[in-house]
């Protein structure tokens, strides 16, 4: 898998809405994600973040509306072949305990993928190489990995088809800070690298505003905020909006405190 000159597709959201029973778990939300772009997508537990990602990849059928990626609508085709074009990286990796490392990064092969498209795409080596793993950690099985080295599978295991488009749910969630951050700052790398589109949901606004190029924040189903990490730290926002970036100011705030008292000279 050379270094890809392409850019990923572009979303758009119309209309989308998803209701369990009475409750709009999405809200009627239209939206458009530009091809290659690096859109996190924010909100508490309970926010509609999850069911509008699923959308995408049909995990989760819409009751109202539509999502189009390069202005294709995704429910005209098969689930399987659509899910296939996609990489999926979620909080619980989900490999697959009596199948090598390798043999969990070119699953897709045993459940019908194309298999490579490029010169060396495909190969579980050089997706390794991808995610900073050594070549070698091919043979072992899920039980030997870290934390931090499953998720790497994980990345290594949805970039094998090739996709233009990566769906990422809490994808680091469950990771120690400084991995969440080591694995975030590589993952960036590789969607520049390969022009992905990438779509992230986090609950952390800190991980937005330090890896995503666009920050959308939603509430009760409904988007709420649409900006820049700039935009998002400095604008105006509403109050359910200001609550997700008031924490991790309030934090760096009391970094910076600590410090001084360390150096009152500083």
């Amino acid at each position: 898998m050379g270094d890809r000159q392409t850019t990923g597709p572009a979303i758009r959201f119309e209309d989308v809405a998803k209701y369990y029973g009475d409750v709009a778990a999405v809200d009627g939300v239209s939206l458009e994600i530009a091809g290659g772009s690096f859109v996190a997508l924010v909100g508490q537990s309970g926010s509609g973040k999850s069911t509008l990602l699923k959308t995408i990849n049909r995990l989760i059928a819409p009751d109202a509306g539509r999502v189009l990626l390069d202005g294709e609508d995704v429910s005209a085709r098969e689930p399987h072949a659509l899910r296939r074009s996609i990489g999926y990286v979620f909080q619980n990796v989900g490999l697959f305990p009596h199948m090598t490392v390798g043999e969990n990064i070119l699953i897709h092969r045993r459940i019908g993928g194309t298999g490579a498209r490029q010169e060396g795409a495909g190969d579980a080596g050089h997706l390794l190489d991808m995610v900073e793993l050594p070549r070698d950690f091919a043979a072992r099985r899920p039980s030997a990995l870290s934390g931090g080295q499953a998720q790497r599978i994980g990345v290594a295991r949805a970039l094998a088809g090739q996709p233009g488009l990566m769906l990422m749910d809490e994808p680091f969630g469950a990771l120690d800070p400084l991995t969440r951050d080591t694995l975030g700052e590589s993952y960036r790398g590789l969607h520049e690298r390969l022009g992905l589109t990438t779509l992230m949901v986090t609950h952390d606004m800190a991980e937005a505003l330090l890896h995503a190029d666009r920050i959308l924040v939603m509430a009760q189903g409904r988007i709420i905020a649409d900006d820049t990490p700039d935009g998002i730290v400095n604008g105006t926002l509403p109050e359910a909006a200001e609550a997700l970036v008031a924490v991790p100011r309030r934090q760096a705030g009391r970094l910076v405190a600590m410090e001084r008292s360390r150096d009152p000279g500083a």
